[in-house]
């Protein structure tokens, strides 16, 4: 398997040879948080810009360059500007988010997945309680058990309990 490299410059403007350009990578990296944060799945994306559901992910990992138009195409589409793809390019190394960040991505994107607004509000309530019980302490874990549960379930509930 041969490997592709890309002459280019690097941060302090001398011609390099890498694989793959930081600034490809930077762009990929942010368009794929953008994504998450948004709900939006690879395959709605690569709708949005025209390609597969292949190209669009290569994109997402930096493996092929998004051009001008197309990155234009993406930050309407998103709601975004351009500059939002490059912003912190070459100020520090290329960002690596953390599990709990991983983690809060995952519980937006979950959360957006929810179409029922009583429902997302119920797991705010719960989630809110669930943080005042690590703060005050298990003694007092029935009394926010007692606060988040609903007095009516959901009319669309026929089990009669709250799936969340």
């Amino acid at each position: 398997m041969a490997t592709r490299t890309a002459a280019g410059l690097d941060n302090a403007g001398n011609l390099s040879r890498r694989r793959v350009q930081d600034a490809d990578r930077h762009v990929g990296l942010r368009l794929r948080q953008h994504r998450i944060m948004l709900g939006m799945t690879l395959q709605q994306l690569a709708d949005l810009i025209g390609v597969t559901h292949h190209q669009a992910r290569k994109y997402e990992k930096g493996l092929h360059r998004l051009a001008a138009g197309q990155l234009w195409r993406v930050a309407q589409g998103l709601g975004g500007d351009v500059e939002y793809y490059f912003a912190g390019l070459g100020s520090k190394p290329a960002f690596k988010p953390t599990r709990q960040q991983r983690l809060l991505l995952e519980l937006t994107r979950s959360f957006l997945a929810i179409p029922d607004p009583r429902r997302r509000a119920a797991l705010c309530d719960l989630t809110r309680t669930l943080a005042a019980t690590e703060r005050t302490g298990e003694d007092q874990h029935a009394a926010a058990v007692a606060a988040v549960a609903p007095a009516d379930p959901p009319a669309d509930d026929a089990g009669g309990g709250m799936r969340i």
